[in-house]
């Protein structure tokens, strides 16, 4: 990903993250609480294989359109 689409991307990320502070529904695997912006980062990671920067810039949209769906329903 360009330099420039992986800062835009980042800063989604963190507001997402914001977004989903207090939502995450609970986990016996979190007891102090979870962490949502290591949780958008992972659901990334784990449904497009690589890290955020790694991503192609023509999948941008699709990426951004994803973590819409994760701060819609929290899981």
């Amino acid at each position: 990903m360009s330099p420039g689409n992986a800062k835009r991307l980042y800063a989604y990320m963190q507001d997402a993250g914001r977004q989903l502070d207090g939502r995450l529904p609970p986990s016996r695997l979190h007891p102090n609480g979870r962490n949502p912006f290591a949780h958008v980062a992972i659901c990334v990671k784990q449904k497009f294989g690589s890290s955020y920067k790694d991503i192609d810039d023509s999948l941008l949209k699709r990426v951004m359109e994803y973590i819409d769906g994760l701060v819609e329903t929290p899981r």
